[in-house]
């Protein structure tokens, strides 16, 4: 019994593993104002997908040490058919504010948006890096 048990919970960790949304990974944030760039990791939280930076660098590519490490910065965001996630928020570090989010998946970039009162701020396009 207990072999089923282990063989049961072995086979649906690796449907699980197979079948991960393509959104899953580690991104490449688009540099800020400053030239400061990030990775965040995006995986399932509930029903939706959450980002999490974990990784930052400055201007020149050097790691660096952010107080902004293990912070979310993307969350709720919800998948569509055609690459769509949509009904999320993305904060941006470098600008302190929270906007409402759209990411549009394509290949290994996914190009990210965020609106505040109707006006939108194209977030860039950011790189899978894993």
């Amino acid at each position: 019994m207990l072999k089923k048990l282990i063989l049961a919970a072995t086979l649906a960790f690796a449907a699980s593993a197979a079948f991960a949304d393509p959104v899953e990974g580690i991104w490449k944030t688009k540099p800020d104002d400053n030239g400061n760039f990030g990775y965040v990791q995006i995986k399932p939280c509930g029903a939706a997908f959450c980002g999490t930076l974990i990784k930052a660098f400055d201007s020149a590519g050097k790691e660096k040490a952010s107080e902004n490490i293990g912070k979310k910065i993307v969350w709720d965001m919800v998948a569509y058919p055609d690459g769509l996630y949509d009904d999320g928020q993305i904060w941006s570090p470098d600008r302190d504010k929270t906007y409402n989010s759209d990411m549009t998946l394509s290949g290994n970039k996914l190009a990210v948006r965020g609106c505040v009162f109707g006006i939108c701020r194209d977030g860039g396009t950011w790189s899978r890096v894993k």
